[in-house]
């Protein structure tokens, strides 16, 4: 039977090439919510992270925080703001990502069924109101997580998470 004996800080894997993932986010109403996102981001190797709206990052969370408060590493993800989103999604659009929204929609796929393009922008909604009409027009597909169980949807931080990962499952070298 295997040993088990606990790595911390285990070494990361390489990566053949940077990730041509971007998350842009919906104003979102907790700036604890948008810093789980950034912290996830960088430990999926996800180098930008578009935010809108009043965006604010809790460094103690977007940071590699320790018990003893020493929290020197940064996340690595380089942090864009905009005001609104549609105009971020316009200009990602021209410069030829595919878009996918993360909502729960007539016709959006399972994310355990979709196949991601390399150079996707993940596009995430607002905690309570998700992705508006606008930015909806302006994705080419939409992705959920299925519920099998009450609530009826994540934390936007958890789905994201989640879905991050299921692009880094698919390209798992960058």
């Amino acid at each position: 039977m295997p040993e088990f004996i606990q790595q911390r800080h285990k070494p990361l894997v390489e990566l053949e090439r940077p990730r041509e993932l971007i998350v842009a986010c919906a104003p979102l109403r907790s700036n604890i919510n948008l810093s789980r996102i950034v912290r996830t981001a960088g430990c999926m190797g996800i180098r930008k992270l578009i935010a809108t709206g009043p965006a604010r990052i809790v460094d103690k969370i977007a940071r590699n925080s320790t018990d003893d408060g020493d929290d020197t590493e940064a996340s690595g993800v380089e942090l864009v703001s905009h005001r609104t989103l549609p105009p971020v999604l316009q200009k990602l659009r021209a410069e030829g990502y595919q878009l996918v929204g993360l909502e729960q929609t007539t016709d959006s796929q399972s994310i355990f069924e979709f196949q991601f393009e390399r150079k996707t922008a993940l596009i995430v909604g607002n905690e309570r109101s998700g992705l508006d009409e606008e930015s909806l027009r302006l994705v080419h597909r939409v992705v959920e997580i299925p519920m099998f169980g009450l609530p009826y949807a994540l934390n936007v931080a958890t789905a994201t998470a989640m879905t991050l990962y299921e692009y880094c499952r698919q390209f798992p070298r960058g």
